[in-house]
């Protein structure tokens, strides 16, 4: 009885991450209808979720290391900070300045995709059928969806999913390349601190080249910057984190499936997007490949 409620838990816990996460791109485009530009709206989101983070990053930095860390361990920490979520975010933030809510979730959704070719080329790691499977699935469904974004919104869906499209491969690099790094500092304390770098590495983005008055934003702005950063960062961070503590790795990656889909729903609410039936074909064999990967991956890790 106790383990099947530790399971619902988790289960729920997870969703409600999945769709705080998938509210960002919403908000964003929400936030841009203010005539916000990227930077200055990302900016407003480290800078809510700054102290959390630092704060969570004092904390940790006291308890005992789970194993030895040297001085380049710190240099890799800052490395992956400036990929991972600085590149990341940054070419995250632009490309929804062109394309639909949902069609960032769905080309994001192939990072796991990316993982397995970077871990091929890099790592000398070996494809088995069913991952190339999923990978052929993936990228014909998003040739599907994106094409038919192309016939409605024109050529400024090139601009954005090129911008998405780096933000997968940046995230997917901090995750093949973090990997080894986060059993030494722990989870909550290497995202910590590598949450602390991008912050920084924003704040020196917009120092070094924006021009805009940050306090002469519309208040809508702040207030969603606010929610971006509590709501869509700091909170769904830590309920995932908790979720694949309860479920495991393996089964938390079928409930991730549920990602595309809630931003196509939140975005129909909220921005009024409406996929067509032949977008939405395509977003359903992008998430089907994806869960090939993700059972295929959770399946050899027992």
């Amino acid at each position: 009885m106790q383990s099947k409620k530790k399971l619902i838990s988790g289960v729920l816990i997870g969703i409600l991450g999945i769709v705080l996460f998938s509210s960002k791109a919403v908000m964003v485009k929400l936030a841009y209808q203010y005539e916000v530009d990227a930077l200055s709206l990302l900016l407003l989101r480290m800078v809510f979720s700054f102290p959390f983070y630092l704060v969570i990053a004092i904390i940790y930095s006291r308890k005992e290391n789970l194993s030895v860390i040297v001085k380049t361990d710190y240099y890799w920490v800052v490395f992956f900070g400036v990929v991972g979520y600085y590149l990341s975010s940054y070419f995250d933030f632009v490309g929804l300045q062109y394309i639909k809510a949902s069609l960032e979730r769905i080309i994001l959704f192939l990072y796991p995709t990316m993982i397995i070719i970077f871990n091929k080329l890099f790592l000398k790691k070996p494809i088995n059928s069913t991952q190339a499977l999923a990978i052929f699935l993936t990228y014909i469904g998003i040739v599907i969806t994106f094409w038919g974004e192309v016939a409605i919104s024109g050529a400024d869906t090139y601009i954005g999913g090129f911008f998405i499209l780096l933000c997968a491969i940046t995230y997917a690099t901090y995750l093949v390349g973090s990997g080894w790094l986060i059993p030494k500092f722990g989870v909550v304390k290497f995202t910590a601190y590598v949450m602390v770098v991008s912050c920084f590495c924003v704040f020196i983005h917009f120092g070094l080249f924006s021009k805009v008055d940050v306090f002469g934003l519309q208040w809508e702005v702040y207030l969603l910057g606010f929610l971006i950063a509590i709501f869509a960062t700091v909170i769904p961070s830590f309920l995932v984190s908790e979720s694949i503590n309860r479920i495991n790795s393996s089964n938390f990656a079928v409930i991730a499936g549920f990602g595309p889909i809630s931003t196509i729903i939140l975005a129909g609410i909220f921005l009024n997007e409406v996929l067509t039936l032949l977008q939405l074909f395509g977003a359903l064999v992008v998430i089907f490949g994806i869960l090939l990967v993700s059972l295929k991956k959770g399946n050899t890790s027992k």
